[in-house]
């Protein structure tokens, strides 16, 4: 005995069908059928109204016909009977055009014809008043002989006066019947429209069972949620960009890493990130795997994968922690070798004094110690004196000191005077910093190795100029050192560089100014930075900002401040 199907089975047996390509295909039959019919309703509701009008005019037409004055002349001088000659006329003229009765009456609307004699004689069953007053009739309406379409004219003699009426009736039936034998021909053509449209929705229904995996709605519905749920969640920048550019979607990380609001969606990629090498890499101007940009001070590392449809989905994942732990290896390895370095200076220097000591040359002993102290007070002096901000001051002896060590001359140009009004210190100090590092890589090696330094102040604006003896930068490659990710060093142990010529330049230009690269005297390489309004106003107190300054290539600015500590303390 087999068991008894429980409601929740006879639902899923006959109820509405889950899967999309069922539902819709469903739904359109339906939408088919109920338009077909619709369709024939409303045109077989006009062609009945059209096929009475027809009839009624014909009517109308064999009544016309027929009331001529020969006819009123035989209604005055005869008598209402079945061998009466109106009789005889009125069934000639019946018979010849198919009507289904023609009424001759006189004016008190008495018969004097009729397709039944004994009709005739007595009183029309439907009013005559209208037609006995010289208005023509048209109308559906039952009389002795059942419904019919019906035409009423007035008859008049030869001298005009209205002596009876013409009533003419095609029978309804046929009107019904030439009805019925037009719905066979419109309801194959109905048929045929709605094979055509359960075949295009049947098509229509296939294609949607390809595209969207012969799912259901409601795991369409699940899996975007989850999407959404997704895309939101992740720790990752998400953009989706269309075959025009625009994007179509972007996470809560990629607004927050690009810096962009909700508002965005929509628009052109060019027009909400602006021109550089983000907008580039995300556009896919700029091809390759985790490519290196930054926008802000944030670091980021892009992956752009191409769709089907010409957009294309990138993801953004933020490196600055990293990128600022890689730099501060290389600038603890730095350290490291400077500190070795001046170790053995130092032992070289002690060994010396030890000797002098030994044979007691005690007058050259004080004079070697006297030289060796003077050139690093001597060094600090002309600093301080020309450069008033104490962390540029303590930045620039430090770096005289590194210079040293390498064999390259560090020198303030003559027109070198910074007054102590910075409104970004530690800005300027990391872009100095950038500069100096890159020009003593690019220096040391060479002949007579030389940097000069200049920094002056004209209103509220700053200048600076960092010119080394290097091999300087091609004209064609001017523009491109400034871009992320461009170097030409090794890689360093995290493996990224080519991060702090566009920082400079960024820092530049978020100030409002600008850096730039040409040939120096000596044939090296000439940085040039302008920042407007880079100063307080005269009597302003300047504030040294210990907020995030930018990163230099190779130090981070921490470790930077006490390497210029320790060598200003050696200085003394």
């Amino acid at each position: 005995m087999s068991p008894v199907p429980t409601a929740r089975a006879r639902r899923r047996r006959f109820g509405w069908p889950q899967r999309v390509f069922s539902q819709v295909l469903l739904m359109q039959l339906t939408i088919v059928t109920g338009v077909t019919a619709l369709v024939t309703g409303l045109f077989l509701a006009p062609l009945s109204a059209q096929l009475d009008d027809q009839a009624m005019r014909r009517a109308l037409a064999i009544a016309e016909t027929t009331a001529s004055p020969e006819l009123a002349e035989e209604l005055t001088g005869s008598r209402p009977t079945a061998d009466g000659p109106v009789q005889a006329d009125a069934e000639r003229i019946r018979q010849a055009t198919g009507a289904e009765y023609v009424v001759v009456m006189d004016g008190r609307g008495v018969r004097w014809s009729h397709t039944s004699p004994a009709q005739i004689g007595r009183i029309v069953s439907t009013d005559p008043s209208e037609a006995l007053a010289g208005r023509d009739v048209m109308e559906i309406d039952s009389g002795t002989l059942g419904r019919s379409a019906r035409g009423k004219v007035p008859l008049r003699d030869t001298d005009g006066r209205i002596v009876g009426a013409v009533s003419v009736g095609i029978e309804y039936d046929s009107v019904r019947a030439r009805l019925l034998a037009a719905i066979p021909e419109l309801l194959a053509y109905a048929g045929g429209a709605l094979a055509v449209g359960a075949l295009a929705a049947y098509l229509i229904s296939r294609r949607l069972q390809r595209q969207t995996h012969d799912l259901a709605f409601s795991d369409i519905s699940a899996l975007l949620a989850e999407r959404e749920a997704m895309l939101h969640g992740i720790r990752e920048g998400v953009v989706a960009l269309d075959a025009a550019g625009r994007i179509r979607l972007m996470n809560d990380e990629a607004q927050r890493l690009l810096g962009v609001g909700p508002e965005a969606t929509g628009q052109a990629l060019d027009e909400v990130l602006g021109e550089g090498r983000t907008t580039d890499v995300l556009a896919g101007r700029v091809s390759g795997d985790d490519l290196l940009t930054v926008r802000g001070s944030r670091v980021l590392i892009a992956n752009r994968m191409p769709t089907d449809d010409g957009g294309a989905v990138a993801t953004l994942r933020d490196r600055t922690e990293l990128e600022q732990l890689g730099r501060e290896l290389d600038s603890t390895r730095g350290l490291i070798d400077a500190l070795r370095a001046q170790d053995h200076e130092h032992a070289n220097r002690l060994h010396t004094l030890l000797g002098l000591l030994e044979l007691e040359m005690h007058q050259e002993a004080v004079e070697f110690v006297t030289e060796v102290v003077g050139v690093h007070r001597a060094t600090a002096e002309q600093v301080t004196e020309k450069i008033h901000d104490p962390l540029l001051a303590a930045l620039l002896v430090g770096k005289a000191t590194v210079a040293a060590e390498r064999g390259v001359s560090l020198r303030l140009a003559p027109g070198t005077l910074l007054p102590d009004r910075l409104v970004d210190p530690r800005g300027l100090v990391t872009v100095v910093g950038n500069l100096v590092d890159n020009a003593l890589d690019a220096a040391a090696g060479t002949q007579d190795p030389t940097i000069e330094i200049e920094l002056h102040a004209q209103g509220r604006t700053v200048t600076l100029r960092v010119a080394d003896s290097g091999p300087g930068v091609p004209a064609e490659q001017r523009e491109l050192i400034f871009t992320d990710g461009w170097t030409t060093k090794e890689l360093p142990a995290h493996g990224k560089r080519g991060l702090g010529l566009p920082l400079v330049r960024r820092f530049a230009e978020r100030q409002g100014g600008s850096a730039a690269v040409r040939e120096s005297a000596a044939q090296g390489a000439e940085f040039s930075v302008v920042l407007p309004d880079a100063l307080t106003e005269t009597g302003a107190v300047a504030t040294h900002s210990h907020g995030h300054g930018l990163e230099q290539d190779g130090r981070e600015d921490g470790v930077v401040e006490a390497d210029d500590v320790r060598e200003t303390r050696q200085s003394r």
